[in-house]
Formats: C-alpha cells, sequence, structure tokens
C-alpha cells in the first residue's frame, strides 16, 4: 500500500527530464536516469557516457533500478490519491462537490451554487452529469472508432496498392524488355540478311574479276612470248631473217583480242544503304499489329484477366486481388480503352466470339465507375439472352434484329458529329447509329460476362511518303 512519502518530488525527478523518473536504469557511476533519457542523450552525444557526472558508462545497456523505479511508482500513487481526495472538496466553500454548473461546466459544492459566480445557472447532481456526459462522450467515442476503423481499412488499401504497384512495375518491366528483345532480334536478323546480301554480291563479282583477270594474264604471256620470239628473230643473221620474216611478220601483225569492259564491276553501295532506316521500318511494319485501342488494366473488374499486349478480355470465374482503386468496376464486369477522345473520328473492331452475354459502346469519364450507375451514361450495343439492345442516356433500351449472329463489330465514334455507329463487320452492314450531344471525354467500353474472350482487332495501316 502506498503511504504518504517524506520525500519530495525533486529527489524522485530524473537529472535530464526533471520528471518523475520512468523506467530508472544505474550506469556503472551509480547515477541514475530514465531509461528513455539516457538512450536520447547517448544518441544525441554520440558517446555512453555520464549525464550528470560525464563519466564513461562500461555497459551498452544499464540494468533497471528497481528499488528506484519501486519509490517512484509508490511516489505517483500517493501523489494521486492525494490529488483525487482533494478534488472532492471545493478549495473556495470547503464543501464536498456535489453539484455540476450546466453553463461554466465545472464542479459545485451547495455554497457555490447560490453564490454570485454560480447564481441562477442550471445545475444538476453530478453523478447524473457524470452520466449524461459518459453517454455523449461514448457516442463520440463510437465515432472515432469507426473513423479508425475506417483509416485501418484505408491503410490496408493502401498497403495493398502499394503491393499491386510493386507488381505492376515488375511485370511491365518485363514486358517492356520482352519486346524490345522481339525488336532487337528482328534487327539483328535484318542486319544480317542485308550483310549476307552485300557478301553474296562481294564474292559474284570478286569471282567475275579474278576470272577476268586469269584471261588477261594468258593473254599477256601469250603476248610476252610473241614479243620475245620476235626479238629472237631480229637478232638472227640476216640470210635466217629474211627467210623467217614471212612467218615473223605474221605474228607481229597479229592483233590481240581486246579485253571486254564489265558492266557494274562495283558493289552496288545505292542498293544496299537507299533509305536504310526507312526501308527496315517499312519492313518491321508488316511483322507488327497497330490497335487503334487498347485496354485500361486500372479500370479492369476483379473477374477480368486481360492479355499481356492489353487487346483481349476474359471473364473468368475467380476473382483476381485488384486493389479497389477509384478508376475499377466493383459490380459489373467491364474494363475501359486506355485513351479517351473529346474531339474527332475513332475507330476500332471487336471479335466478341461466343461470348453469351457482352457490350460494346463508349462510355462518359466523369461517371462513377462503382456501382450500377454508369448504366446511365453509356452509348452501348449488348447481347444478353440471344437478343440484342442498344442503349443510350436518357433512353430506354431498343432491340436490334441483325441478320446474323454478330461475331465481329465495328464500334465509331464520331465525336463532332454527336455519333456511335456500330456495323457488323462479317456482312458489311450497318446495325445503328445512336446520336447524342457530346460535352465529355469518351472511353471505349468493353462489358464481358462470360467465358469466351473478347478480342480488339488489329488495325490496317499504311506509309505514305
Amino acid at each position: 500500500m502506498a503511504a504518504t512519502n517524506p520525500l519530495s518530488e525533486e529527489e524522485f525527478s530524473c537529472p535530464v527530464c526533471c520528471d518523475v523518473f520512468r523506467d530508472p536504469v544505474i550506469l556503472s557511476c551509480s547515477h541514475s536516469v530514465c531509461k528513455t533519457c539516457l538512450q536520447q542523450f547517448w544518441e544525441k552525444k554520440g558517446s555512453r557516457e555520464c549525464p550528470v557526472c560525464r563519466r564513461r558508462s562500461s555497459k551498452e545497456y544499464p540494468p533497471i533500478n528497481l528499488a528506484l523505479k519501486n519509490l517512484c511508482e509508490s511516489f505517483l500513487e500517493s501523489r494521486s490519491q492525494r490529488a483525487s481526495a482533494g478534488s472532492e472538496i471545493c478549495s473556495m466553500h470547503n464543501e464536498k462537490l456535489k453539484l455540476f454548473c450546466l453553463k461554466d461546466q465545472q464542479p459545485v459544492c451547495v455554497v457555490c451554487q447560490t453564490s454570485k459566480k454560480h447564481r441562477n445557472h442550471e445545475c444538476c447532481p453530478v453523478d447524473e452529469a457524470v452520466c449524461e456526459f459518459k453517454n455523449k462522450l461514448k457516442t463520440s467515442l463510437e465515432s472515432l472508432q469507426h473513423n479508425l476503423k475506417v483509416l485501418e481499412e484505408d491503410k490496408q488499401v493502401c498497403e495493398k496498392t502499394a503491393v499491386h504497384i510493386k507488381y505492376q512495375a515488375q511485370h511491365t518491366e518485363r514486358q517492356i524488355k520482352e519486346e524490345f528483345e522481339k525488336i532487337h532480334q528482328f534487327l539483328r536478323d535484318e542486319e544480317a540478311v542485308r550483310i549476307a546480301a552485300l557478301k553474296d554480291e562481294e564474292e559474284q563479282k570478286s569471282h567475275m574479276m579474278r576470272r577476268k583477270i586469269e584471261e588477261m594474264s594468258g593473254e599477256i604471256a601469250s603476248l610476252s612470248d610473241q614479243i620475245r620470239n620476235t626479238e629472237k628473230e631480229m637478232e638472227a643473221d640476216d640470210i635466217l631473217f629474211l627467210l623467217n620474216l614471212s612467218s615473223t611478220l605474221k605474228q607481229v601483225h597479229h592483233t590481240p583480242k581486246e579485253p571486254e569492259k564489265v558492266s557494274g564491276p562495283l558493289i552496288n553501295v545505292a542498293k544496299h544503304l537507299y533509305n536504310l532506316k526507312f526501308r527496315v521500318w517499312e519492313r518491321m511494319q508488316k511483322n507488327l499489329q497497330y490497335y487503334p485501342v487498347t485496354l485500361d488494366p486500372n479500370t479492369a473488374h476483379p473477374h477480368l484477366y486481360l492479355s499481356d499486349d492489353l487487346t483481349a478480355v476474359d471473364h473468368r470465374p475467380q476473382k483476381s486481388l485488384l486493389p479497389d482503386n477509384p478508376e475499377r468496376f466493383d459490380e459489373y464486369p467491364c474494363v475501359l480503352g486506355s485513351e479517351g477522345f473529346n474531339s474527332g473520328t475513332h475507330c476500332w473492331d471487336v471479335d466478341v466470339g461466343d461470348s453469351k452475354h457482352w457490350e460494346l459502346g463508349v462510355i462518359r469519364e466523369s461517371v462513377s465507375r462503382k456501382g450500377l450507375f454508369f448504366l446511365n451514361s453509356v452509348w452501348s450495343v449488348s447481347y444478353y439472352e440471344s437478343k440484342y439492345w442498344t442503349r443510350c442516356p436518357g433512353q430506354t433500351r431498343h432491340s436490334l434484329t441483325p441478320t446474323e449472329k454478330l461475331q465481329r463489330v465495328r464500334v465509331q465514334l464520331d465525336w463532332d458529329s454527336g455519333e456511335v455507329t456500330f456495323t457488323d463487320l462479317l456482312t458489311s452492314s450497318h446495325l445503328c447509329t445512336i446520336t447524342h450531344t457530346f460535352t465529355d471525354t469518351l472511353f471505349p467500353l468493353f462489358f464481358n460476362n462470360r467465358s469466351s474472350p473478347m478480342r480488339i482487332l488489329p488495325a490496317k495501316v499504311s506509309v505514305k511518303v
């Protein structure tokens, strides 16, 4: 039990914080300091020395001074009891505080109630005031607890989002590297093909030159022999020279065949370097595909799975673990295009395959993706239970009757004219045109509620010089 302690508060005070010791530790020099105060002092000084005498401590973790700790706890308890006992007595009238002044929001005694300071103030018994204000605080506490729960849930969402951001970055980096490796491989292959073509031309023309050189070497050797023979005849005796004159003159007057001029003997450098980068890019373009619309994974409902190139969407029964960010749909299995349009004409083709429940069109950027309200801001064509429908804000759905089952649908948005046109690609037949005055940015909308995937089809691209 705590008794009235004869010692003063100063004798229980830490020399650093000047407050009653909290978890006091004893140093090798016998001085005691609060554990937290000592740690902060050591961190600030950068050395383990006593805050009182500056003597270096031999221990990195000084022991708790249990005797002093127990004395401090007894002192605090005694002080609290004295304060509690004194708090129930009016300091002015030495009467027990039995009433509570509602105007001044403080406990008063019966004498205070009739005094000039509290006269005509509404008062109530202390126990009633305690009960009433505890109930009010309980309500406020419940609100605070609710706010705390909301903050903790939001924190968990942020933590999951942070993990997802890291995954997205790693996955996207891997895809970028894979795509660039494909480009690098294409360029390496193109380089090899063009160098091989250059080597082939070099070999052909070098072989032709070698053959020509060999022919000319033969001619040179023959002509050299003829010159030597003629010179030899000229050195012979006069009679012998004249006897052989006819034959010698024939040899001298023999004209060697003039060598043929080879056309295009040099490497056709221009053929190999002519607009090289453009021609490589032109070939690359034939092997690449351009999609006028790609999907935004940050808007995809958790039941939707997108292809790595963001051009196909599949509905699966298992739900993926995705952060519930504001852009994401949470009720209907929808995903948006990655780019919005607020002017001009835009067109994209979609293969709906064998999907049993789909919808294609455009949606306002400003509409909330949560709940079902976004359906009032959609211009679309849909398919459900073997029936086709059109949807337009402010209007009831209208049925469509295409001649054949739709498998490939073209969506064309003319924002400036306020038209969204749908076409059956297989039959090239017009399905419908929805008109409206657009004032907001519109995003392509894709809804898929069955297992068969929907795919955005690549567009034909040409290069004009």
